[in-house]
């Protein structure tokens, strides 16, 4: 009985290590993720490595991006989505951090 606990122990470490599918940095979106902010969050979007990422959505393939200047109404900056392959990783972790991908 003890290796299964250590075992779902050892699962839930590793599922610790893996970002949400989907995260905002917008502290109002229901997405938002504070804590896990802090640890800092790698994108790769369509093969490239962004840092200009407002939100993102592993599993439907789509991320945010701020469009220039221009704000919104309310003095949000004005967010365009785009749609590709997106892949998730924690940056505190190293180069070979798991990572998240709608294939995953």
């Amino acid at each position: 009985m003890t290796d299964d606990k250590s075992d779902a122990v050892t699962n839930e470490k590793s599922e610790g290590d893996i970002p949400p599918d989907r995260l905002a940095i917008n502290p109002r979106s229901a997405h938002y993720g504070g804590d896990l902010l802090m640890r800092g969050i790698g994108i790769n979007f369509r093969g490239a490595r962004k840092h200009n990422i407002e939100e993102y959505s592993v599993s439907e393939g789509w991320v945010k991006v701020q469009a220039g200047k221009t704000m919104d109404r309310k003095g949000n900056p004005l967010l365009i989505k785009l749609s590709g392959d997106v892949e998730a990783w924690f940056e505190d972790l190293g180069d070979d951090a798991p990572k998240i991908s709608k294939n995953a």
